[in-house]
């Protein structure tokens, strides 16, 4: 993760449009937090390894793709980082000593905000963990609207997606504001025909619930429809709801990935593994 120089930026950027879902919404972060009860990273590594990992050509003939947004579309991870960084610190988080890498990819990378206030802060009042949570997030837009940048291949994916005509969602436990901006700065709003978000569903990544409501809003079949994604939380996710995940390394060693469940684990969308395993899918959709 790269190293980024900590100062604050004060910046205003207007919400975008986004794609509306008909997710039932139980997380109302304006007036309530609600926390949900997780099961530890161990456990639920455990439970993607008791479940099949699935073949991706068994996908053929590909209908569906679901991408997870920060770390899978847009190198975004490093910015959390950062802002989260600054922010603990400036509360006296760790006796003031700044979080590092391993504790962010361990603690905080790929998960809910409902879920990160309880581990970060299980004895402040939700009111309190929930404006450091805004606050926070209000800083890595602004970071964001600077700094951001696409996965490297991601253009070259999003074309030959579009070629074969594949249905598509974003699938992320981001927040609204960040999903948009996301999006947007990446030019590929338009490319999606659903948004899933995790503050939308009843219950946010690890669990599959986001990933069955993408499937669902596309009406596409789980045995035709590819995830991509980068964190162990998104990964338990996909595997969870009986997809084959593509694990992206942007934040998150290939062996945290591989233990979560990933199917294949690449670097980014240039990786020769990749493309051999598209062309595949080409061909054996070919012959049927």
């Amino acid at each position: 993760m790269p190293s980024l120089v900590s100062h604050r930026l004060h910046q205003h950027h207007a919400p975008l449009p986004l794609l509306q879902t008909n997710c039932k919404t139980k997380r109302n972060r304006n007036l309530q937090v609600t926390f949900v009860s997780t099961p530890t990273s161990s456990n639920m590594s455990a439970n993607s390894n008791s479940l099949e990992r699935r073949s991706i050509s068994s996908l053929a003939p590909l209908e569906a793709i679901l991408f997870d947004i920060d770390g899978t579309l847009c190198d975004s991870d490093p910015l959390h980082f950062l802002a989260f960084q600054d922010m603990l610190q400036e509360v006296g988080f760790n006796g003031g000593v700044p979080i590092d890498e391993e504790f962010f990819i361990q603690k905080i990378a790929g998960k809910h905000n409902d879920d990160i206030g309880v581990v970060l802060f299980p004895d402040w009042e939700p009111e309190k963990s929930l404006k450091f949570l805004v606050e926070k997030e209000a800083y890595f837009r602004r970071l964001a609207a600077e700094k951001l940048s696409p996965v490297k291949g991601l253009y070259k994916l999003r074309k030959w997606v579009e070629d074969r005509g594949l249905k598509r969602a974003a699938v992320t436990n981001a927040p609204k504001e960040n999903a948009e901006l996301a999006l947007s700065s990446l030019g590929i709003t338009e490319f999606f025909q659903a948004v899933v978000l995790g503050d939308e569903c009843e219950r946010a990544k690890p669990f599959p619930d986001p990933y069955l409501k993408g499937l669902k809003l596309l009406n596409a079949s789980p045995d035709h429809t590819l995830v991509f994604e980068d964190s162990v939380s998104g990964t338990t996710a996909g595997v969870a709801a009986g997809l084959p995940v593509v694990a992206l390394t942007t934040g998150n060693p290939e062996h945290l990935l591989r233990e979560a469940g990933a199917s294949l684990v690449i670097e980014n969308y240039e990786d020769p593994k990749l493309w051999s395993v598209l062309e595949e899918l080409d061909a054996l959709a070919a012959k049927l």
